[in-house]
């Protein structure tokens, strides 16, 4: 099958804050690697109006503009960056193949940093005002919300945990929670339930997210009654879960039972010379530097990889 067919010492899979580090690191170890990233450079990074909390830019920068920096940083030492999506592979052979509309490739080593997406509420005005009031990263935008009401959409962990650091910034926290009991671990519920700034709005789901140029209400709606209600809001963190982009290697890799790949120390997967870094294999912390942190990382295993390869 890989006759007559260039393989390439390394392929990366996404082109976030993973990625690009890997394809950093992947390049001044001179593998000269291929980024496959998806027609969207950057990935959820990019979408991030302002990022404050990331090393060296003590101003902020936009998440567009890091991410140019990540894939221009990476090019000069020879990393190769193709806007295009992968849409199969097959790890049953080496060298792996990789399949995307415009080609096939194959790899004697691979990097997935194909990322996670936050589960939406898909609902009128989530994504008109993304980034206006709209957000699924408290850490990233809560200090932007000082001083202002918010809402918390979910009943979870994830959803106490990022409501209880809001109340660092906020006037006050709104959890609104389709059901009349929560999901989260008793000590978070303990301590949300006992901080002053948090209350809830239980048996209730929100129908709209409003404003015009930014968010200043949430349309309610009790699901108990049917009863509707508008409650004014500066802003909306929704955490109702995370998909990680893991379902075209299920066949070959293992996964956890929320979808993320496992890795082992060392970041490679199940399948030796398959690596995995960022939120694609992180369900906890989902953080630019994490993320850039596990890519590099994972760069640095696959070239120990492919030197084990070579002997």
């Amino acid at each position: 099958m890989v006759q007559n067919k260039s393989v390439e010492n390394i392929i990366i899979i996404g082109g976030g804050p993973a990625g690009l580090s890997a394809a950093l690191y992947a390049a001044r170890a001179e593998l000269s690697p291929l980024v496959l990233s998806g027609i969207e450079l950057g990935g959820q990074a990019a979408l991030t109006e302002r990022i404050e909390n990331y090393p060296g830019f003590p101003m902020g920068i936009s998440g567009a503009e890091l991410m140019e920096l990540f894939q221009e940083n990476a090019e000069r030492f020879g990393a190769r960056v193709q806007l295009e999506t992968v849409s199969s592979v097959d790890f049953s052979i080496r060298p792996f193949y990789i399949n995307t509309q415009e080609k096939q490739y194959f790899a004697h080593s691979v990097v997935i940093s194909t990322g996670a997406d936050p589960r939406k509420l898909n609902i009128p005005g989530e994504t008109e005002l993304c980034g206006r009031g709209v957000s699924y990263c408290a850490t990233c935008d809560g200090r932007f919300f000082k001083d202002k009401k918010i809402a918390v959409i979910g009943g979870g962990d994830s959803a106490l945990e990022e409501s209880l650091l809001l109340t660092r910034f906020a006037s006050s926290v709104t959890v609104v929670h389709r059901r009349a009991e929560l999901r989260a671990s008793a000590i978070l519920q303990k301590r949300a339930r006992e901080n002053k700034k948090i209350q809830f709005v239980w048996n209730s789901i929100v129908e709209s997210i409003n404003g015009a140029e930014a968010v200043n209400s949430i349309s309610i709606k009790n699901i108990l009654n049917g009863n509707q209600t508008t409650l004014p809001m500066d802003g909306v963190f929704i955490f109702i879960g995370h998909s990680p982009n893991s379902d075209i290697f299920k066949e070959y890799l293992k996964r956890d039972e929320n979808g993320y790949l496992k890795t082992d120390q060392h970041l490679q997967t199940s399948l030796p010379g398959v690596f995995a870094a960022g939120e694609v294999a992180d369900n906890f912390y989902r953080q630019v530097i994490i993320s850039a942190g596990m890519g590099a990382a994972a760069a640095i295993e696959a070239t120990y990889y492919l030197q084990n390869l070579e002997l």
